[in-house]
């Protein structure tokens, strides 16, 4: 009877045991995984202080360690596959080709693809402790979906190109592959950018103030935003450097009060782009100062400032009443739900998502995907004599081009990079036969001619009957006016 008593007191004492281990691990609601997000995110932030908040509300947001919170930088990128990460990753077509396929499909699985490797290398980062790292994150600010109108702003290649129609196709093929059909947990959380009117001239961004008209506005610059935002719901909004009709565009009322928040009802985060709010009162001086700007951005709704200075203020703004503090706890919740529905503060086992293994990273499905969407990608004006697809039986192929055998730029940018790269050059070697000789000449830049020295000038040069070229010389550098000598070169 004794042994039986004792066996039973040792049950319970074990038993016991467990139950205080699993309270002391579940010490606080938010960390109880079977509450609803919004009853955790509420429990969460009325915990924090108000300094801890606002270190929260910068993109490198550094850890609680009294709540066991890891720190997490949300500045990532994936605009055609996982860019900027330490791993080997699968690199697709730039995101203005991808756009020349028309294929909203093809662009839903690139994305799908993509969010997969993210999970990946996240994965591997959350067991290396380093959530403290750029581009290791879930929280993707992409894609750009602004207009491409104009061919000299160097950020078009970002694009879908200038069409609002095509550009909100394929921004909802690719926020809804990106960030997965779980009815609770997000695959990664994508970002449309940058709202609004942003397209260049793009060394003027951080001061130029935009004014279009109403048609414009809402037929050219802003159908792709509100399809993303009310159809494919994204998580998250970028806001964009310049001002639009006198306020800059992250403290916007037109913008981001009447449209984004109130007439579309977007419930997800918005970030600034990176040191925009800085711009309120350094560049734009429509703020005299940062406790000044960073409060207009938020009473704006904007939630995260990528910077490392201007939301610091956020703590003297509120404490000299420029601002109430359960304005910042708005904004804190939003970041926090975001990180919540990413499963970050639950189990892995409850995340299908958490458990995506590293052998997905340039898997043979998710390259054999990115040389379809390089194939259809590509436009062919013209194949006279049917000179592609190259023989094998060529005597001399001549390459000329200063990127025909630069390794980066096939890359484009927001890239990351594969395990092999193969340029223009060495992919026309690999394609023609042995026999075939090869000859490469950046031929042209900004500094040299060396284009010059393959032309050959036979009777195929000929101006007016004359062999040669005709030549204009001018007086000023900048070709104005009329050419003080005109005449027939026999060479160059």
């Amino acid at each position: 009877m004794r042994k039986h008593n004792y066996f039973k007191k040792l049950f319970l004492a074990i038993l016991l045991c467990n139950l205080c281990s699993l309270v002391k691990a579940q010490e606080y609601p938010f960390q109880d995984y079977k509450l609803p997000f919004e009853k955790r995110v509420d429990d969460l932030v009325s915990r924090l202080s108000l300094e801890e908040k606002v270190m929260q509300m910068l993109n490198a947001a550094p850890a609680i360690p009294r709540f066991k919170i890891p720190a997490y930088d949300w500045w990532n990128e994936t605009l055609h596959g996982v860019a900027r990460t330490p791993f080997k990753v699968t690199v697709y077509p730039q995101a203005i080709a991808m756009a020349a396929t028309f294929d909203p499909s093809a662009l839903y699985k690139m994305a799908d693809y993509s969010a997969l490797e993210g999970r990946a290398i996240y994965n591997k980062a959350l067991a290396q402790g380093r959530t403290n790292e750029r581009y290791l994150g879930l929280t993707y600010w992409t894609p750009n979906i602004n207009i491409f109108r104009d061919p000299r702003w160097g950020r078009g290649q970002e694009t879908y190109g200038e069409d609002p129609y095509l550009t909100g196709t394929l921004g909802d093929a690719f926020v809804r592959g990106l960030q997965g059909d779980d009815p609770k947990y997000l695959k990664a959380a994508a970002c449309a950018k940058h709202y609004a009117v942003h397209s260049g001239p793009e060394p003027l961004r951080h001061v130029f103030n935009t004014t279009v008209s109403d048609f414009d506005l809402w037929d050219t610059y802003l159908p792709a935003f509100e399809k993303l935002v009310t159809q494919s719901k994204v998580a998250g909004v970028m806001c964009a450097y310049n001002a639009f009709q006198g306020q800059p565009c992250c403290a916007n009322d037109l913008l981001m009060t009447d449209i984004l928040r109130r007439k579309w009802n977007f419930k997800g985060y918005v970030t600034s782009d990176c040191w925009a709010i800085d711009d309120f009162y350094k560049n734009h001086k429509t703020h005299p100062n940062a406790a000044s700007a960073a409060a207009d951005a938020v009473f704006h709704g904007t939630d995260l400032d990528c910077g490392t200075e201007a939301y610091k203020a956020l703590i003297t703004a509120v404490k000299t009443g420029i601002i109430k503090e359960k304005d910042i706890d708005v904004s804190v919740k939003r970041l926090f739900m975001i990180r919540f529905r990413l499963g970050m503060f639950d189990p892995s086992s409850m995340v299908k998502y958490a458990n995506t293994p590293s052998s997905v990273l340039e898997n043979s499905e998710h390259k054999a995907h990115a040389l379809k969407m390089a194939r259809e990608s590509m436009v062919l004006l013209r194949n006279e004599s049917h000179t592609l697809p190259l023989k094998k039986n060529l005597k001399k192929i001549v390459v000329l081009g200063p990127n025909a055998d630069n390794s980066i730029s096939v890359l484009g940018n927001y890239n990351g990079i594969p395990s092999k790269i193969t340029t223009v050059l060495q992919g026309i070697r690999d394609k023609v036969g042995q026999q075939t000789e090869v000859v490469y000449q950046q031929a042209v830049s900004f500094t040299n001619d060396t284009l010059l020295s393959y032309l050959d000038l036979n009777s195929e040069y000929k101006i007016d009957g004359v062999q040669g070229f005709k030549s204009e010389y001018f007086s000023n550098i900048s070709l104005e006016g009329s050419p003080v000598l005109t005449r027939t070169e026999p060479k160059l």
